[in-house]
């Protein structure tokens, strides 16, 4: 194992096996699991708080404007915390945020509750896939950095289903109350785990002028435009599998855990694509995406073409999320850390974005069937957009910038 001076822990440098690390996977699975196991429970809570289904639906569209809000609030308050300090708070707030669901005595009380969750969020990935960045060897970071989202795409595959599955068999407010409860043991696996880290320098911390650069802006853009091409297609995609590949509804489930496998997939094939500098990650994973789509256009009535366009959709939908994270903390300097918490800002911002271009299509008439077809026009536009991006820095470059290794 490689040992860090700066942390103080110990790492396989091949595996990134390591307590912090997975102190930090844990959280992205709780965040994860919380964020999307909403979306399972709509009807259970519209009943139970006696309001329609489309108000029920507000929770999942506060809970995206949450992070969209807070990320830009929180951003810079963070940057001037050591990260093992930010990351206590928020895993904290957030798990006293799920309790809060779980015991809301109305519905106002439930959405302000996903609200405040949603701030937790905003600022809980950012500082944690920074810290991954830190403890990893240089030509691992963004490995590392996607080994913590991870849990976030595994919280896809396990958790929502478990929790919906739960939620339904007894009470959504029984769901709500083992994610805190599972919030809470992270906090306590983060307390423990998590190395001492330095408090970042007061002056250059959060500062927005790292931010306002042109490639920084250019790849916000780039990432809350991916995400409309994603989810202007997956919002609605139990209703195409089920109306026009004719799916029954557990086998639209088990269609649903296969992308999600594929999204876990994806997101380590791209940290490594990241670690090795590869110059046409992006655009290659926006064009494998593309062609996915195109394929779930065609062959939509052959389900078992139709289940293999749908893993690799997934595989390349979340090859992109490293190497677009890797490359705003390289460009944003001193504004890392709020480069890092507004990229999820602007995925969810994408989120929101696609549902509603999404439903604007079916809304004129275009057809289920057709749907993937305006996936596939955003990622055309997607990748004329992300070619200019600047390339990720290589591990020789790295180690120069940071004095570990002399030209």
């Amino acid at each position: 194992p490689q040992y860090s001076p700066a942390t103080g822990t110990r790492m396989n440098p091949s595996t990134l096996l390591s307590l912090p690390l997975l102190a930090l996977a844990l959280g992205g699975f709780v965040v994860g699991s919380s964020e999307f196991i909403i979306m399972g429970l709509l009807p259970e809570v519209a009943k139970d708080l006696q309001v329609s289904l489309s108000d029920a639906g507000l929770l999942v569209s506060a809970y995206a404007m949450g992070v969209v809000i807070g990320a830009p609030l929180l951003g810079p308050l963070l940057g001037r915390l050591p990260r093992r300090q930010a990351l206590l708070w928020l895993m904290g707030a957030y798990a006293l945020g799920n309790l809060g669901c779980a015991l809301a005595p109305n519905y106002e009380w439930l959405l302000a509750m996903r609200m405040f969750t949603a701030f937790s969020h905003a600022g809980f990935f950012g500082c944690a896939t920074l810290l991954a960045a830190e403890l990893a060897p240089p030509h691992r970071r963004a490995s590392a950095m996607a080994l913590v989202l991870s849990g976030l795409t595994i919280a896809n595959v396990l958790g929502v289903p478990a929790g919906a599955w739960l939620g339904q068999a007894t009470s959504w407010r029984v769901t709500f109350m083992v994610v805190a409860a599972l919030g809470f043991l992270t906090l306590l696996a983060q307390a423990l785990w998590l190395p001492a880290t330095p408090k970042p320098q007061a002056t250059a911390a959060g500062a927005w002028d790292g931010i306002l650069r042109r490639p920084v802006l250019h790849a916000l853009f780039v990432c809350s435009l991916s995400s409309v091409a994603l989810f202007g297609v997956f919002t609605y995609i139990s209703p195409l599998l089920r109306d026009v590949s004719g799916f029954t509804p557990e086998h639209a489930n088990f269609a649903l855990l296969l992308f999600g496998i594929g999204l876990t997939v994806g997101n380590l094939l791209g940290g490594r694509l990241a670690d090795k500098g590869f110059r046409y990650s992006l655009p290659l994973a926006f064009i494998v995406s593309a062609l996915c789509l195109l394929g779930l256009f065609a062959f939509a009535q052959v389900p078992a073409l139709a289940l293999g366009c749908l893993f690799l959709w997934g595989v390349a939908s979340f090859a992109i999320s490293s190497p677009l994270q890797l490359l705003l903390v390289e460009q944003a300097g001193e504004s890392a850390s709020l480069a890092a918490t507004l990229s999820h800002a602007a995925f969810n911002l994408g989120n929101a974005s696609g549902a509603f271009v999404g439903g604007l299509w079916l809304s004129t008439n275009m057809g289920l069937s057709n749907l993937p077809l305006m996936g596939v026009g955003v990622l055309a536009l997607t990748i004329l957009v992300c070619l200019p991006l600047p390339r990720l820095r290589s591990v020789k470059d790295h180690l120069k910038a940071t004095g570990q290794l002399h030209p």
